[in-house]
């Protein structure tokens, strides 16, 4: 079979079997697998191989270094105080629980990305809601959704947007001038959806009332130690830095401090974290390049110049649409590097790249398998004996995704528009 036939196949292939995870395999494997087998039958040059996962390293990087300190914040009790102070916050309403804990999970994706939310918020979360016995899943979709919705509010936010600009990120007074309005407007809608969707379970009161829950002193050093990381990342997003390397010395630094003043062993947080989604995302690095290598890219580019010759905004939502479309068919990994690759190939700049950012932070909230966030959220409530169906997910997805694309992509027009009239 022709290497341009044969090579993206084992791509396409591996894609769906890492969305799929037949006999719960986990996807680290069927990608792994893949970018193997093209190596083994030198349909990638093992040269191209280690360029592509030389090409990720701030990815990772950034990638151990917010894991880490998710992990630290967990083990001591950082996210089980945050719930404990939503429930307790609520006053037995059960709507005013739920904007807490959207609230709450803002402000972690913002700040600690998409993955804290989905991964470790989420089982505090849960563990909460279960004392005040109410019904858990408006809280728990709420976890899930905001990962995605608040996800392009710091290049910080989601590893996906350092994926898309893997070859050069903006300056954050860009990147607060392009998403500031869109990523507001996407958190304000779907919250506003959600209410409207869960409407009658968040009529309800809260009956069981809920012990606080006190933050220890190490708690407290933890909370101080991600102030100061945040500052150092806003520091050198602003100087229009890598932000890996940042990340990773001051997860570091911070976890070396704790484990000293709780005399734990800071070997153990290691193994907490998911090396697995690490050796993903670098399999995936050499696969797009792989599709790279033989031309495949030319079809996303024609249809980014494409979109470029229509009318601003609606090349914009055109754009954004069949981005985050395409991202429950791929996961927003692989398409974020093949977006990432498409726009530097075609040169493509402003508007149309806002679009193609917000569709691929913003898309995965139609379904299950838009992003690795939705994924490992999915697995943790799995891991409680709780199971949300891809009819289930996608029957509030459907509704919450394209409204909250529409207004946010509007926003970005809007705001193009305004800069461009100044």
């Amino acid at each position: 079979m022709p290497s341009h036939i044969l090579l993206p196949l084992i791509v396409g292939v591996s894609i769906v079997l890492m969305l799929l995870r037949p006999r719960g395999i986990p996807e680290v494997y069927w990608i792994g697998g893949g970018a193997l087998l093209l190596i083994l039958l030198q349909l990638v040059p093992l040269r191209l191989a280690g360029k592509a996962v030389a090409e990720g390293s701030d990815v990772y990087l950034f990638l151990i270094g917010m894991m880490l300190l998710s992990e630290l914040a967990r083990e001591h009790g950082v996210f089980d105080w945050l719930s404990s102070v939503a429930v307790r916050g609520a006053n037995g309403s059960t709507a005013r629980l739920f904007t807490l804990i959207y609230g709450i999970g803002t402000l972690v994706t913002i700040f600690m990305s998409n993955d804290a939310t989905a991964v470790v918020l989420t089982p505090a979360i849960l563990n909460a809601v279960r004392k005040a016995k109410v019904r858990p899943l408006p809280h728990l979709f709420a976890c899930a959704l905001i990962a995605n919705a608040a996800s392009f509010v710091l290049p910080i936010s989601n590893p996906a947007n350092l994926v898309v600009f893997h070859q050069g990120m903006p300056p954050l007074s860009r990147w607060l001038l392009s998403f500031g309005v869109p990523s507001i407007l996407s958190i304000v809608a779907t919250y506003a959806v959600m209410r409207m969707v869960f409407k009658k379970d968040l009529a309800a009161q809260i009956e069981e009332t809920v012990g606080a829950r006190p933050l220890t002193g190490n708690g407290k050093m933890v909370l101080i130690g991600l102030g100061v990381v945040t500052a150092v990342l806003l520091t050198a997003s602003a100087l229009n830095k890598d932000l890996g390397l940042p990340t990773c010395l001051a997860a570091l630094a911070i976890t070396a401090a704790v484990s000293i003043k709780a005399r734990s062993n800071p070997l153990a947080l290691a193994k907490e974290i998911s090396w697995g989604t690490i050796a993903l995302v670098a399999g995936l690095f050499i696969m797009v390049d792989a599709v790279e290598s033989i031309g495949a890219l030319k079809f996303t580019q024609a249809a980014l110049q494409w979109a470029q010759r229509l009318a601003p905004a609606l090349g914009a939502f055109v754009t954004s649409v069949a981005v985050g479309i395409a991202n429950n068919l791929l996961n927003n990994l692989p398409l974020g590097l093949i977006a990432g690759g498409t726009l530097q190939a075609a040169h493509v700049k402003g508007l149309i790249a806002n679009a193609v950012m917000i569709g691929v932070d913003l898309g995965p909230n139609l379904s299950v398998t838009g992003s690795l966030a939705t994924i490992l959220w999915l697995i943790a409530l799995r891991r409680e004996k709780l199971d949300v169906s891809f009819w289930g997910f996608l029957k509030v997805g459907a509704i919450a995704m394209p409204i909250a694309l529409f207004v946010s992509v509007g926003g970005a027009v809007l705001m193009h528009m305004l800069f461009k009239a100044f």
